[in-house]
C-alpha cells in the first residue's frame, strides 16, 4: 500500500514512520545550562553516523502525532547552544521503568532524574554530568545542529565512552560482552519496547562464496 507523505498530514507521517522503523535505540540526552542546572530527557530519534571521527545524532523537537514541543527539548537544545556539550546515556531494561519516568510531561523546574531514582557521575573530558546506572555513556561535544522542520538534528562528536566494568570481556582487545548490556529499542504506539535478546547470527558472504554457490 502507497502512502504519499506530501499530502498526508503530520500526525499520519509520524504515526507510520514510528511502527515501521524499528526497534530505535534510545538515549538520555543529558546536558547543563550556564548555571549548571542538569537536564535529561530520553530519545529514540536517535544513532550513529560515522566512525572517523565518532558522530553520533538526535532529533530533537516537536513530539508526538500532534507536533507538541516539551519544554525539556527546548531546555536541552538552549543548553547544548549554550555549552556544546552533551552525555548520551543508553537505555537498558534495568533502566527502562526509569526511563519511562523521565519521559512525563513535568512542569518546569522538575529534576527528571531525582523523580526517577537515577544519579550522575562525573564525566571525563566534559563538564556535563552522565547517568550512572546507564551501562554505556557516551561523552560528545557539539558537532553540527541542522533545523529539520520541527525538529533539529543535533549531531554530536564522542569525546570519550563509558561501558560498565562487568560489560567487558576483553578490555585490552576492546571486546564489549554487548548481551549483557541489556539494551532495549522503541518500538510502535504508545509503550511498546523491544529486548535485545532474542538475536540470530548470519555471517557476512563474501563475492567468492556467492560464485561458487552459482557454480555449485
Amino acid at each position: 500500500m502507497l502512502f504519499d507523505f506530501e499530502v498526508l498530514p503530520k500526525k499520519d507521517r509520524y504515526k507510520l514512520a514510528v511502527s515501521t522503523i524499528v526497534p530505535r535505540p534510545i538515549a538520555w540526552m543529558v546536558t547543563q545550562d550556564a548555571e549548571g542546572r542538569t537536564n535529561a530527557a530520553p530519545f529514540s530519534f536517535f544513532n550513529v553516523f560515522s566512525n572517523d571521527p565518532v558522530v553520533v545524532g538526535i532529533g530533537v523537537g516537536a513530539r508526538g502525532m500532534g507536533g507538541e514541543e516539551k519544554e525539556d527539548f527546548k531546555d536541552t537544545l538552549n543548553n547544548i547552544r549554550a555549552t556544546g556539550e552533551f552525555t548520551l546515556c543508553l537505555v537498558s531494561e534495568e533502566t527502562a521503568q526509569a526511563m519511562n519516568i523521565t519521559a512525563a510531561d513535568y512542569p518546569p523546574g522538575v529534576d527528571e532524574l531525582a523523580m526517577a531514582g537515577l544519579t550522575t557521575a562525573p564525566s571525563a573530558k566534559i563538564k556535563v554530568p552522565r547517568i550512572a546506572e546507564s551501562p554505556v555513556s557516551l561523552e560528545c561535544r557539539l558537532w553540527q545542529m541542522v533545523p529539520i522542520g520541527t525538529h533539529h538534528l543535533v549531531l554530536g562528536e564522542v569525546q570519550a565512552m563509558h561501558v560498565r566494568d562487568d560489560c567487558m570481556l576483553d578490555p585490552a582487545r576492546l571486546y564489549v560482552d554487548t548481551p549483557k548490556l541489556g539494551l532495549v529499542g522503541r518500538m510502535h504506539g504508545a509503550g511498546w519496547y523491544a529486548r535485545t535478546t532474542d538475536r540470530f547470527e548470519m555471517p557476512r558472504v563474501t563475492p567468492e562464496q556467492m560464485e561458487a554457490r552459482r557454480k555449485a
